[in-house]
């Protein structure tokens, strides 16, 4: 597996972690970074995911609920919530990642990790975001 694939994995387990716990995402990232026991301080792509998807959670959150046909953010798996805040971090506001390559990477996790149905609503919310990216940011 990649080192930003891995990097990947871990952030979304940070962001899903705090989600199903309710605990603050940068205070959880910090904890990971400072446990010697854990992976994610291996690779610092993971760190600049989490920090990068917090520096725009309410652009994320916004352009997620503006773009995703009859689903709420509440209404999602979250799991997929946060496949989604990764990719649509990667896709609007990281240009050292292909649009292509983050859309396929957020699909992967959410073939792994997730429903049936959740990789094809990833690819298609994060293509649409994809298409629309001028307009955005």
């Amino acid at each position: 597996m990649a080192a930003r694939t891995k990097a990947r994995t871990r952030a979304l387990d940070i962001l899903f972690e705090a989600d199903q716990r309710d605990v603050n995402v940068a205070m959880l990232l910090e904890e990971r970074l400072d446990d010697p026991t854990s992976r994610a301080g291996n690779n610092p792509y993971t760190a600049q995911l989490v920090l990068g998807v917090l520096d725009k959670w309410s652009d994320i959150n916004a352009v997620l609920s503006d773009y995703s046909q009859g689903w709420t953010l509440e209404r999602m798996p979250a799991v997929d919530r946060a496949i989604l805040r990764l990719g649509a971090w990667e896709v609007l506001w990281n240009d050292e990642v292909p649009d292509p390559v983050a859309i396929s990477e957020a699909v992967a996790l959410a073939s792994d990790l997730s429903t049936d149905e959740s990789p094809t609503f990833i690819n298609g919310l994060l293509g649409r975001i994809a298409e629309v990216k001028s307009t955005i940011v």
